[in-house]
């Protein structure tokens, strides 16, 4: 026997795809034509209440009203809510999605009325503040679907793919039809898994560290091609370079690799970071900040030469040997 409605559902938290299956969980349990979906960027607190009391004019049986986006709402639309929550309308079910944390009392009133459903992504500690462990969320992913997958394809998948865990579900799932119950490593992960437009100026950074100056030409090209800025690959190329300046010190300084983590405030193990740290010396990496620093002014107005031949000239200089 299925469990009976409560008046109002609070749906929140960071573990994004489990937010989106709570809704899809709860939408089930009403007919077709029994729901009215809301957005808080149009729709206001009272909105929400008169769309809940307007309900019964229909008749037949119970209707959801979900609100989307509540995060977007301003203090009077959480306090109309709040209000309306101390007698619930009589066959409505109300449905909040979103961050209630910047709305005082909204989470309380509705554990009181309702429930509140909180999905939240595994954080991490480092250098006293916490921030979300998306790698620990990917392998609990890849583990629930049955993926054996080594910490280093792990982490890859992350590094590919990004923050956007509905993106990193898709992939995850992909793997799991491909792998069979075979084991993953870093070289499937690398084959199977589709970059995102943020991450995937990756091929550049790789061809660089590794010393590369033909592959890294060809990665620029293809950065290019999909429509990165000269001025995006080499602020993401400054980054790179400037974590592989920093584990080398830490590797110079004999840190283990398991503390560079923490100390350079990155996600995970700085392996590959560490790898092209060995095919440059420390004033090879010194020049190179100098170097993209020069090339970021040219790019931004400071050369009339084209853009892309400046990038590429520049590109050539950083991985020539001495």
């Amino acid at each position: 026997m299925a469990e009976e409605l409560k008046p109002v559902y609070l749906i929140t938290g960071t573990d994004l795809p489990k937010v989106s299956l709570a809704l899809r969980r709860l939408r089930r349990r009403f007919e077709e034509g029994s729901v009215d979906e809301l957005d808080a960027a149009v729709a206001s607190g009272e909105d929400a209440v008169a769309a809940t009391n307007a309900l019964g004019l229909f008749g037949g049986g119970e209707r959801l009203v979900l609100v989307r986006g509540i995060e977007r709402w301003k203090k009077a639309d959480a306090e109309a809510i709040v209000a309306s929550l101390e007698t619930p309308a009589p066959g409505a079910v109300l449905a909040l999605a979103g961050d209630a944390s910047r709305h005082a009392g909204l989470a309380e009133a509705c554990a009181r009325a309702g429930d509140v459903l909180s999905f939240d992504i595994p954080v991490r500690r480092t250098r006293n503040r916490e921030t979300p462990d998306h790698v620990a969320w990917a392998r609990a992913q890849l583990e629930r679907a049955g993926v054996r997958a080594d910490q280093d394809a792990v982490a890859r998948l992350v590094e590919l793919v990004g923050p956007d865990t509905f993106a990193l579900e898709t992939e995850v799932d992909k793997l799991a039809t491909w792998s069979d119950g075979s084991p993953v490593g870093v070289r499937d992960v690398e084959a199977l898994t589709a970059p995102t437009a943020e991450t995937s100026d990756y091929a550049v950074a790789d061809a660089w560290g590794a010393r590369a100056p033909a592959e890294l030409l060809s990665a620029c090209e293809a950065a290019l091609g999909r429509g990165s800025e000269p001025t995006v690959i080499v602020a993401r190329l400054f980054g790179h370079v400037g974590r592989v300046r920093g584990v080398q010190r830490l590797r110079d300084d004999g840190i283990p690799v398991g503390e560079m983590a923490g100390r350079l405030g990155l996600r995970f193990p700085p392996r590959r970071e560490l790898g092209h740290a060995g095919n440059y010396t420390r004033e090879e990496l010194d020049e190179a900040v100098v170097r993209l620093a020069a090339l970021d002014a040219a790019l931004k107005g400071g050369s009339r030469l084209d853009p892309e031949l400046e990038l590429e000239r520049a590109l050539v200089e950083l991985t020539r040997h001495a």
